[in-house]
């Protein structure tokens, strides 16, 4: 007999009418370690097709998440600023490290007049960690995101990598962890 103290709450939520009402031959005793005395007795005694029932749901709720991943389905797609045409040629533009190590390289250099201290910008941007894994962007969310650079109001490599660009350009910027409010490094397009 297999003694699973861990079914045991499993079991007893099926209540006696479903679970307990068919006495067989072959039953499954579930120890009871910590069980007040009156649900000892009640929940004893599995049937099979109890104990079936409580493992396909377990199936179910452990194995749900992943079932796109098993049907060969491909990821979502995230919406990003820079496509695989704009990834590849980005491999050839020159990387620009500024004195507090922030690291940009400009994906489509602007028109217009770089924006002063205080001014207030729209910006679209994907956030994402060195490995590529997108954590946050306006593109996702339908909105561009407006602050008002140099004032504080974001990380301080997102405001310095403003800072410099001109009215209509795209950049990537390399956040390291000293200039953004988190100890790894960040990616971000803008």
């Amino acid at each position: 007999m297999a003694s699973l103290s861990l079914l045991l709450p499993f079991g007893c939520i099926f209540g006696k009418g479903n679970a307990f009402s068919h006495q067989r031959a072959h039953k499954i005793r579930v120890g009871a370690i910590a069980a007040e005395p009156r649900l000892r007795d009640e929940c004893a005694v599995m049937n099979r097709r109890s104990l079936m029932n409580v493992g396909v749901g377990l199936l179910g709720l452990v194995g749900g998440a992943t079932l796109a991943e098993a049907a060969g389905l491909p990821p979502e797609d995230k919406p990003k600023l820079c496509d695989d045409a704009c990834e590849k040629e980005l491999e050839n533009v020159p990387i620009v490290t500024t004195d507090s190590g922030l690291q940009y390289k400009d994906i489509q250099i602007g028109s217009g007049p770089s924006p002063p201290i205080g001014f207030q910008v729209a910006a679209n941007y994907v956030a994402m960690v060195p490995s590529g894994q997108i954590f946050d962007s306006s593109l996702e969310k339908g909105q561009v995101y407006i602050f008002r650079v140099g004032s504080g109001q974001v990380i301080k490599g997102l405001d310095e990598g403003i800072l410099s660009m001109k009215v209509g350009g795209k950049r990537r910027l390399y956040i390291p962890g000293p200039v953004s409010t988190y100890k790894q490094s960040l990616c971000f397009s803008i």
